[in-house]
C-alpha cells in the first residue's frame, strides 16, 4: 500500500521561500526604523518640497500648496456686479 502524501515538494519549497522573503522584509523594515525607534523622539525626515530648507530659500514650494493658497477666497477682494 501506497502512503498519499498531502504537500507535494514544490509547495513545501515554496512556502519556505515566502517565509524567507518576509522574514528579510521584516528586518529591512526594522533596520530602517532603528533610528526612530532607539532614539528620545525619533521621527522619521521630512521627505516634503516644503520641509527643504534650499528650496524655502529659493522660495519654491508644493504644487499642492500653491493651488491651495490660489484658491483660497481673498477676503479684500472686490465682488463682481452681476448684469
Amino acid at each position: 500500500m501506497q502512503k498519499i502524501y498531502i504537500c507535494s515538494t514544490n509547495l513545501i519549497e515554496m512556502l519556505k521561500i515566502i517565509s524567507f522573503t518576509v522574514l528579510i522584509v521584516a528586518i529591512c523594515i526594522v533596520l530602517l526604523c532603528v533610528k526612530i525607534l532607539f532614539q528620545k523622539n525619533g521621527r522619521f525626515p521630512n521627505m516634503h518640497v516644503s520641509g527643504n530648507k534650499a528650496l524655502q530659500k529659493k522660495k519654491i514650494g508644493c504644487v499642492q500648496s500653491q493651488d491651495r493658497e490660489a484658491r483660497r477666497i481673498n477676503p479684500h477682494a472686490i465682488a463682481e456686479r452681476k448684469k
